[in-house]
């Protein structure tokens, strides 16, 4: 399948195995998974890179698996998550980059194109996250006020 702005193709990926428990050589317990994700969060590390840290340097093929919770819901539960999805974040991110690049350069005209697929990502993204309620319904992005938006 094509991609939405592109007429290339994607990269292939593998796929986890489906399981619905932990594996029996993971040797840590849900108290462990929860603090060692709330010590990050407090760090400063965002959800998906809590999750590399939890493969990566605990061996945790999985965080829902063990504490049957996503990081993003075990941050919920302790009232640390953010207000703005991660993944909206890093458009936001990208869309403020692109347009300091474009003050600076004024006539790239392929940064323009980039920015103005990038902010159609965002305004879909909004739409289904209010559809969702992830948001609230008077939630809306503007590019003058997005740096302040994305703050924790």
């Amino acid at each position: 399948m094509a991609k939405m702005h592109t007429k290339r193709k994607g990269k292939s990926a593998s796929s986890r195995p489906n399981r619905t428990e932990s594996p029996e050589w993971c040797k840590i317990s849900a108290e462990e998974v929860t603090s060692i994700t709330l010590d990050l969060w407090k760090q400063g590390v965002s959800t998906s890179e809590i999750g590399m840290t939890l493969r990566d340097r605990y061996g945790v093929p999985d965080a829902k698996l063990i504490t049957g919770k996503k990081i993003t819901t075990i941050l919920k539960e302790n009232n640390v998550a953010m207000n703005v999805p991660e993944d909206l974040t890093n458009l936001i991110v990208k869309a403020l980059r692109l347009r300091k690049h474009l003050s600076i350069n004024k006539k790239d005209v392929h940064n323009k194109r980039a920015l103005n697929l990038t902010e159609s990502k965002i305004r879909r993204l909004v739409k289904y996250y209010k559809q969702e309620k992830v948001l609230p319904r008077d939630w809306f992005y503007k590019p003058e006020t997005a740096e302040m938006m994305i703050t924790r």
